[in-house]
Protein backbone atom coordinates (compact mmCIF):
# COMPACT_ATOMS: atom_id res chain seq x y z
CA UNK A 1 0.00 0.00 0.00
CA UNK A 2 1.17 3.52 -0.80
CA UNK A 3 1.10 5.19 2.64
CA UNK A 4 0.78 8.61 1.04
CA UNK A 5 -2.33 7.64 -0.97
CA UNK A 6 -4.08 4.80 0.87
CA UNK A 7 -7.26 5.18 -1.24
CA UNK A 8 -5.37 5.98 -4.45
CA UNK A 9 -4.80 9.36 -6.03
CA UNK A 10 -7.69 11.59 -7.08
CA UNK A 11 -8.70 11.10 -10.69
CA UNK A 12 -10.73 13.94 -12.12
CA UNK A 13 -13.42 13.02 -14.64
CA UNK A 14 -14.96 15.40 -17.16
CA UNK A 15 -18.43 14.76 -15.78
CA UNK A 16 -20.39 12.72 -13.25
CA UNK A 17 -23.87 11.21 -13.15
CA UNK A 18 -26.56 12.31 -10.72
CA UNK A 19 -26.04 9.02 -8.84
CA UNK A 20 -22.29 9.66 -8.57
CA UNK A 21 -22.92 13.19 -7.31
CA UNK A 22 -25.37 11.85 -4.71
CA UNK A 23 -22.77 9.32 -3.56
CA UNK A 24 -20.10 12.04 -3.28
CA UNK A 25 -22.45 14.25 -1.25
CA UNK A 26 -23.19 11.33 1.07
CA UNK A 27 -19.44 10.78 1.52
CA UNK A 28 -18.95 14.44 2.40
CA UNK A 29 -21.83 14.21 4.84
CA UNK A 30 -20.23 11.15 6.50
CA UNK A 31 -16.66 12.48 6.65
CA UNK A 32 -16.94 14.13 10.10
CA UNK A 33 -18.28 10.92 11.70
CA UNK A 34 -15.63 8.85 9.96
CA UNK A 35 -12.84 11.13 11.17
CA UNK A 36 -14.32 11.16 14.67
CA UNK A 37 -14.36 7.33 14.69
CA UNK A 38 -10.82 7.19 13.30
CA UNK A 39 -9.37 9.28 16.14
CA UNK A 40 -11.62 7.96 18.91
CA UNK A 41 -9.72 6.74 21.94
CA UNK A 42 -6.28 7.78 20.71
CA UNK A 43 -3.85 8.91 23.37
CA UNK A 44 -1.94 12.20 23.24
CA UNK A 45 1.12 10.22 22.17
CA UNK A 46 -0.77 8.45 19.39
CA UNK A 47 -2.12 11.79 18.12
CA UNK A 48 1.50 12.90 17.70
CA UNK A 49 2.40 9.86 15.57
CA UNK A 50 2.96 10.55 11.87
CA UNK A 51 0.79 8.49 9.54
CA UNK A 52 3.90 7.78 7.42
CA UNK A 53 7.61 8.58 7.66
CA UNK A 54 8.02 12.34 7.20
CA UNK A 55 4.22 12.72 7.07
CA UNK A 56 1.81 14.73 9.14
CA UNK A 57 0.83 13.58 12.60
CA UNK A 58 -2.69 12.34 13.29
CA UNK A 59 -3.28 15.66 15.09
CA UNK A 60 -2.21 17.61 12.00
CA UNK A 61 -4.47 15.50 9.77
CA UNK A 62 -7.42 16.06 12.09
CA UNK A 63 -6.90 19.83 12.05
CA UNK A 64 -6.15 19.88 8.30
CA UNK A 65 -9.53 18.49 7.26
CA UNK A 66 -11.59 21.47 8.50
CA UNK A 67 -8.90 23.90 7.26
CA UNK A 68 -9.10 22.41 3.78
CA UNK A 69 -12.85 21.91 3.75
CA UNK A 70 -13.47 25.52 4.86
CA UNK A 71 -11.44 26.59 1.85
CA UNK A 72 -13.43 24.19 -0.33
CA UNK A 73 -16.74 25.50 1.01
CA UNK A 74 -15.67 29.10 0.32
CA UNK A 75 -14.54 28.21 -3.19
CA UNK A 76 -17.91 26.60 -3.86
CA UNK A 77 -19.78 29.68 -2.66
CA UNK A 78 -17.59 31.93 -4.82
CA UNK A 79 -18.29 29.77 -7.87
CA UNK A 80 -22.02 29.98 -7.16
CA UNK A 81 -22.03 33.75 -6.76
CA UNK A 82 -19.32 34.98 -9.17
CA UNK A 83 -18.50 34.26 -12.80
CA UNK A 84 -15.57 31.82 -12.86
CA UNK A 85 -13.69 33.36 -9.92
CA UNK A 86 -9.96 32.86 -9.58
CA UNK A 87 -9.35 31.18 -6.23
CA UNK A 88 -6.27 31.28 -4.07
CA UNK A 89 -4.42 28.27 -2.78
CA UNK A 90 -2.97 28.14 0.73
CA UNK A 91 0.22 26.75 2.25
CA UNK A 92 -1.18 23.54 3.75
CA UNK A 93 2.10 22.43 5.31
CA UNK A 94 2.61 25.85 6.93
CA UNK A 95 -0.97 25.85 8.23
CA UNK A 96 -0.37 22.38 9.72
CA UNK A 97 2.54 23.78 11.78
CA UNK A 98 0.70 26.80 13.25
CA UNK A 99 -0.01 27.13 16.96
CA UNK A 100 -3.72 26.32 16.66
CA UNK A 101 -2.81 22.91 15.23
CA UNK A 102 -0.31 22.20 17.99
CA UNK A 103 -2.24 23.58 20.97
CA UNK A 104 -5.95 23.17 20.25
CA UNK A 105 -7.59 19.85 21.15
CA UNK A 106 -8.60 17.70 18.19
CA UNK A 107 -12.19 17.82 19.47
CA UNK A 108 -12.40 21.49 18.46
CA UNK A 109 -11.63 20.63 14.84
CA UNK A 110 -14.02 17.67 14.96
CA UNK A 111 -16.81 20.01 16.07
CA UNK A 112 -15.83 22.54 13.40
CA UNK A 113 -15.93 19.82 10.74
CA UNK A 114 -19.33 18.63 12.01
CA UNK A 115 -20.85 22.10 11.71
CA UNK A 116 -19.19 22.92 8.40
CA UNK A 117 -20.35 19.69 6.78
CA UNK A 118 -23.95 20.25 7.85
CA UNK A 119 -23.99 23.53 5.92
CA UNK A 120 -21.91 22.18 3.04
CA UNK A 121 -24.14 19.13 2.57
CA UNK A 122 -27.29 21.26 2.52
CA UNK A 123 -25.72 23.51 -0.10
CA UNK A 124 -24.51 20.58 -2.23
CA UNK A 125 -27.96 18.99 -2.17
CA UNK A 126 -29.58 22.25 -3.32
CA UNK A 127 -27.62 22.51 -6.58
CA UNK A 128 -29.18 22.18 -9.99
CA UNK A 129 -27.33 20.50 -12.89
CA UNK A 130 -26.50 23.97 -14.22
CA UNK A 131 -25.00 24.96 -10.88
CA UNK A 132 -22.88 21.78 -10.77
CA UNK A 133 -21.45 22.95 -14.12
CA UNK A 134 -20.33 26.33 -12.73
CA UNK A 135 -16.57 26.76 -12.56
CA UNK A 136 -13.77 28.47 -10.73
CA UNK A 137 -10.15 28.87 -11.79
CA UNK A 138 -7.60 27.04 -9.67
CA UNK A 139 -4.01 28.28 -10.14
CA UNK A 140 -2.65 24.71 -10.44
CA UNK A 141 -5.61 22.73 -11.85
CA UNK A 142 -7.14 25.31 -14.19
CA UNK A 143 -10.93 25.50 -14.51
CA UNK A 144 -12.81 23.12 -12.21
CA UNK A 145 -16.53 22.53 -12.27
CA UNK A 146 -18.38 22.30 -9.00
CA UNK A 147 -19.11 18.64 -9.68
CA UNK A 148 -15.36 18.01 -10.05
CA UNK A 149 -14.83 19.99 -6.85
CA UNK A 150 -17.44 17.77 -5.17
CA UNK A 151 -15.67 14.61 -6.32
CA UNK A 152 -12.32 15.99 -5.14
CA UNK A 153 -13.56 16.74 -1.63
CA UNK A 154 -15.35 13.40 -1.29
CA UNK A 155 -12.00 11.80 -2.16
CA UNK A 156 -10.14 14.21 0.16
CA UNK A 157 -12.14 13.13 3.19
CA UNK A 158 -11.68 9.41 2.39
CA UNK A 159 -7.97 10.02 1.75
CA UNK A 160 -7.21 11.63 5.12
CA UNK A 161 -9.47 9.39 7.19
CA UNK A 162 -7.62 6.45 5.61
CA UNK A 163 -4.31 7.98 6.73
CA UNK A 164 -5.49 7.61 10.32
CA UNK A 165 -7.27 4.25 9.98
CA UNK A 166 -4.39 2.63 8.10
CA UNK A 167 -1.93 3.86 10.75
CA UNK A 168 -4.17 2.41 13.47
CA UNK A 169 -4.26 -0.93 11.63
CA UNK A 170 -0.48 -1.01 11.14
CA UNK A 171 0.17 -0.09 14.78
CA UNK A 172 -2.54 -2.34 16.23
CA UNK A 173 -4.28 0.56 17.99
Amino acid sequence: MDLRFPVGQFEKAEGYTADERARFIAEIEETPARLRAAVAGLTAEQLEAPYRPDGWTVRQVAHHLPDSHMNGYSRMKMALTEDEPAIKTYAEDAWARLADTRAVPVEVSLALLDALHVRWTVLWRSLTPAEFARTFKHPEWGALTLEQHLALYAWHGRHHVAHVTSLRERMGW
